[in-house]
């Protein structure tokens, strides 16, 4: 059996994206590269599938916590906590639209948490483990301002992805000043009410978002690279909706 080409598949996706060849990591993008059309994948074709309420079950959330409508899911945001995919998943791609309902929201995709990281959490309570793609409203940072007395220059609400508890990850560029979040490189993400499109792409250890049809963040050499898909509940509420995978060799 041929050996799976991770960069073959890279450059093959970027060229249905931005009609570029695929040229490393985000930094290194050309201007030129930078003017090209871009498209949103739409996570139908050959090997896609539609995600739903028997693809997932309850790690720490209530039972009312999550409520499935068809292709559409909606989260009360409490308790805090995550409902993970049946089984774990390695090498994939995924598409979901999201939108908050309340300034402020919070929650998030995992990719890769391990049955460790979440064999004991308690409602309340977020997996130790796993790298997370952020799915955070804009007016949170004026509330961590306000309550913080801080600047918000740690974290941003347009995608970040990051490492979380004891699993690893090496960030794309720009990143947070500490060095642990892979910050977007442009802004397109959209407020309270508005539905926001994000396509992922998990292969061999690197990750990589792009949030409204543009490329903007992602890390490689993530540990572990293999486990369970999560949705966030973080005190709000959120709908989720088109939620679509295709799992790869």
């Amino acid at each position: 059996m041929p050996v799976f080409n991770s960069r073959l598949l890279r450059c093959f996706t970027s060229l249905i994206i931005a009609g570029a060849f695929c040229a490393g990591p985000l930094a290194s993008l050309s201007s030129a590269e930078e003017a090209l059309p871009k498209a949103t994948i739409d996570g139908t074709g050959l090997g896609w599938r539609e995600l739903g309420k028997d693809d997932f079950t309850n790690v720490n959330c209530f039972d009312d916590t999550w409520t499935w409508d068809g292709g559409q899911v909606k989260c009360t945001g409490k308790p805090v906590g995550v409902i993970r995919s049946i089984k774990p998943i390695t090498n994939f791609e995924m598409v979901a639209e999201w939108k908050h309902l309340r300034s402020g929201g919070n929650s998030g995709i995992f990719v890769w948490a391990s049955e460790e990281a979440l064999a004991s959490i308690k409602p309340g309570q977020l997996p130790p483990g796993g790298i997370e793609v952020q799915v955070l409203d804009h007016g949170y940072t004026e509330q961590y301002e306000k309550s913080s007395g801080k600047k918000a220059d740690w974290f941003t609400s347009h995608g970040d992805v990051f490492p979380v508890g004891a699993s690893k990850m090496k960030p794309f560029p720009p990143t947070a000043p500490n060095g642990q979040r892979s910050f977007p490189r442009k802004n397109l993400s959209k407020g309270i009410n508005e539905w926001n499109h994000y396509y992922v792409r998990a292969i061999n250890g690197e990750i990589r978002l792009w949030v409204n049809g543009e490329e903007v963040s992602g890390g490689e050499k993530c540990e572990p690279a293999t486990g369970f898909l999560c949705l966030e509940s973080e005190g709000a509420p959120v709908e989720f909706r088109n939620l679509r995978i295709r799992e790869l060799p």
